[in-house]
C-alpha cells in the first residue's frame, strides 16, 4: 500500500501548480481529515479537499479541475462504496493504486486504474514563512513580516536570576528556625515546644532593565527589541528607555494593549527617533534620575545600541563603570557582532566592553537564544 502522505504532497503540489496557495499545514490537515473520516466516495474525499485545502470561492474552479484530473469525476449524492455504478474507491484502495510517487489517471478519468500509464507529479519542500525570517536579519524584514514574528516572540520567555527576597515562607526542611511559630505552636502543649518549625527566604526573579538605541544605525533592530519586549516581558518587572539624543522611558507605552499602538506611542514620545547617538550623556541622565534610586541596583541591564557615539570615549567608561558597580550583570546587544568581520573598532563601543559581563547581536529571530540565555546567566565578574 503506498504512503497517503506522499498522495496527500503530489495532489498539493498539483494544486500549487494551478495557482492555488496549499502551505505544508493544509495538506497535514488534509491527511488527518482522511485518516479520521476515512470517506467512501469521491464526494466525501472531495468534500474533505476542499474543507482542508481551499481558502477562497475563487479557488472552487480550478481545484476541481485538479481534483477530477488526479482523483476522477466525484460520484452521486448518496451513493455508498460497494453501489452498482459508483466508481469511487475508499482513501486506502485509492493510495495502493499510486507506487513510487505517481499518480496514475484512468482512461476515462472517473477513478484509479492501476494499468494506466503513471504521472510524475514533484512534491517541493516548502518551509513555514516563519522558518524562512527566522535567520534573516531585522534590518532586511518590512513592517509586515516584523509583525509577523510577533506570535513566536510571545512564545519566548525573558528570564532573569533570582534574588533572595525579604519575605519568608514556611519550609518543613528550611535552613533557620521560626522561634515565633515555634514559641507559639508550644501553647498547645503547656508551653513545651514539641517542635521546631523552619522557615526559607522567599526568592524572586531579578528586575530587568533595556536600554534601546533609537538613532538612525539603530531603527531596524529597535522595533524588533521593542516587539520582543512587549510580547515577552509584560509578565516580567521589565523598564524599558529609549535613548539617542535624550532619555525616554518606555515603560506606560508597553503596557497598551497592542504592539502597533505601543510602537507608535513610542515614536510619538521619543522626539529622537532616528536622530543621533549621545549614549554617554544618556546613561548619566539614567544613572542620576533612576539608578541612584534603586532601578538598576541589583538588575540586569541590557543596552542595546551598535556602539556610535558622538561623545568622548571617557564619558562613555565612566558612565559604564557606574553602571556596573551596581548593576547585577550589563549586557550589550549589537547587532553588528554578527558579522565574522567585526571588531570592536567603535571608540564607544570600545570603551564600553570591559564593563560588560556579555555581549550578543540579536540581531535576528534565531539569534534572540543567545539573548535570552545571556538575560537568565548568572554573574561571572570577577
Amino acid at each position: 500500500m503506498a504512503d497517503l502522505p506522499e498522495l496527500a504532497g503530489s495532489f498539493s503540489a498539483a494544486l500549487r501548480d494551478a495557482g492555488i496557495p496549499v502551505s505544508p499545514d493544509r495538506t497535514r490537515n488534509f491527511v488527518r481529515a482522511v485518516t479520521v473520516l476515512a470517506p467512501a466516495t469521491t464526494r466525501e474525499l472531495r468534500h474533505c479537499a476542499l474543507a482542508t485545502l481551499v481558502s477562497g470561492r475563487e479557488q472552487i474552479e480550478p481545484f476541481d479541475a485538479v481534483f477530477r484530473e488526479v482523483f476522477g469525476r466525484p460520484a452521486g449524492h448518496g451513493a455508498r462504496r460497494g453501489q452498482p455504478g459508483d466508481p469511487a474507491r475508499s482513501p486506502s484502495t485509492a493510495v495502493s493504486g499510486r507506487v513510487s510517487g505517481t499518480v496514475s489517471d484512468t482512461a476515462d478519468g472517473r477513478g484509479w486504474d492501476a494499468g494506466a500509464e503513471p504521472r510524475e507529479t514533484p512534491v517541493p519542500f516548502v518551509a513555514s514563512p516563519l522558518d524562512r525570517l527566522a535567520d534573516r536579519d531585522f534590518a532586511q524584514l518590512s513592517a509586515e513580516e516584523l509583525a509577523r514574528l510577533a506570535e513566536v516572540m510571545r512564545t519566548l520567555v525573558l528570564r532573569t536570576p533570582t534574588r533572595p527576597s525579604r519575605r519568608q515562607r514556611a519550609a518543613r526542611h528550611g535552613a533557620r528556625i521560626d522561634l515565633r511559630r515555634t514559641l507559639s505552636a508550644g501553647r498547645r502543649t503547656g508551653g513545651q515546644p514539641l517542635r521546631l518549625l523552619r522557615f526559607e527566604t522567599r526568592t524572586r526573579p531579578r528586575d530587568l532593565v533595556v536600554l534601546c538605541d533609537i538613532s538612525g544605525s539603530m531603527e531596524p533592530y529597535a522595533r524588533a527589541m521593542l516587539q520582543l519586549l512587549y510580547c515577552a516581558a509584560r509578565a516580567t518587572r521589565a523598564e524599558v528607555f529609549t535613548f539617542a539624543t535624550r532619555l525616554t522611558r518606555l515603560t506606560p507605552a508597553l503596557r497598551r494593549t497592542g504592539p502597533d499602538d505601543a510602537l507608535a506611542w513610542a515614536g510619538r514620545v521619543a522626539p529622537d527617533w532616528s536622530g543621533g547617538t549621545r549614549i554617554a550623556d544618556c546613561l548619566a541622565e539614567f544613572n542620576e534620575r533612576f539608578g541612584r534610586r534603586g532601578m538598576a541596583r541589583g538588575a540586569v541591564v541590557a543596552i542595546v545600541s551598535d556602539g556610535w557615539d558622538t561623545g568622548t570615549p571617557a564619558d562613555l567608561a565612566t558612565q559604564m563603570a557606574r553602571l556596573s558597580r551596581v548593576a547585577y550583570r550589563v549586557i550589550w546587544v549589537n547587532p553588528r557582532t554578527a558579522s565574522p568581520r567585526y571588531r570592536p573598532l567603535v571608540a564607544g563601543m570600545a570603551a564600553a566592553l570591559p564593563y560588560c559581563d556579555a555581549v550578543v547581536s540579536a540581531h535576528s529571530l534565531a539569534a534572540l537564544d543567545d539573548f535570552t540565555a545571556a538575560l537568565s546567566a548568572p554573574r561571572n565578574r570577577h
